[in-house]
């Protein structure tokens, strides 16, 4: 028998891996189905017996709004981490020239069935940050640049004492505008910061859901009264459109 010639080894190689890169491709597809079926899956009686999902906002009579079992504006540091529990990580983050901001970090939060960062914002004066920063020490420098300060431990109760200002979830699983409607309602604004970067606006709920292509997505929620807090610093960046997004699309 004859050995198989060059080119019907090189034909038979190429079919080869026109197969794996279809296999990979398919896999792709699955993970991704995968990862956004929970945002996909329409509302059933178990999803609607489960607390903290993204999307269980309730407003407040006070201008303040519960998510998380949190209600942004009211409670404090120290409340989320009696209830999200001690694995996270608190300090001061300063951008540039920025005094910066008293975060508290959980790098693996679970909503429900959602997997994703939480990041809570404690608000305290300027001055008191300028305080934490100074008893901290020398910075640790994060990839963006921007400077993390470590809390000493006398300074643990004060920062635990700090209201919630803002909660950011950056979940794993990717949106886009037609799930964004389907578990949050119709925006009441949105704007668009650049080609890749639109922002879905719920004054009501003190949401700006941003949508970002090759980027992850973030939901942040503040107390509706405050919410111009998120909105103006967009309005002088961007293209703003009232109404839903996804009817306007169509």
């Amino acid at each position: 028998m004859s050995a198989p010639s060059s080119s019907h080894i090189i034909f038979r190689n190429l079919e080869l891996l026109t197969a794996m890169k279809i296999f990979l491709y398919l896999l792709l597809i699955i993970i991704i189905a995968f990862a956004a079926a929970p945002f996909l899956a329409p509302p059933v009686e178990n999803m609607r017996q489960i607390q903290g999902l993204p999307w269980q906002i309730e407003p407040l009579a006070d201008g303040s709004v519960k998510v998380f079992g949190l209600t942004v504006g009211r409670d404090r540091l120290g409340d989320a981490r009696e209830q999200l529990g001690p694995d996270m990580e608190l300090a001061v983050v300063a951008a540039g020239d920025e005094p910066g901001s008293l975060e508290m970090f959980y790098s693996n939060y679970r909503a429900g069935p959602f997997n994703g960062k939480l990041v809570l914002v404690g608000a305290l004066e300027d001055s008191t940050i300028a305080q934490l920063r100074t008893h901290s020490g020398a910075p640790k420098y994060l990839d963006s640049g921007a400077r993390k300060y470590h809390l000493q431990k006398d300074d643990l109760p004060l920062a635990y004492s700090a209201p919630i200002q803002t909660i950011t979830f950056i979940p794993a699983a990717r949106l886009d505008e037609e799930i964004a409607r389907k578990r949050f309602g119709p925006a009441e604004q949105t704007i668009r910061v650049d080609a890749g970067t639109l922002h879905l606006l719920y004054p009501h709920l003190g949401l700006d859901l941003m949508l970002s292509e090759g980027h992850k997505d973030v939901l942040q929620y503040i107390a509706p009264r405050n919410f111009a807090q998120l909105r103006e610093p967009l309005l002088n960046t961007g293209n703003i459109r009232n109404g839903d997004p996804v009817k306007q699309n169509r």
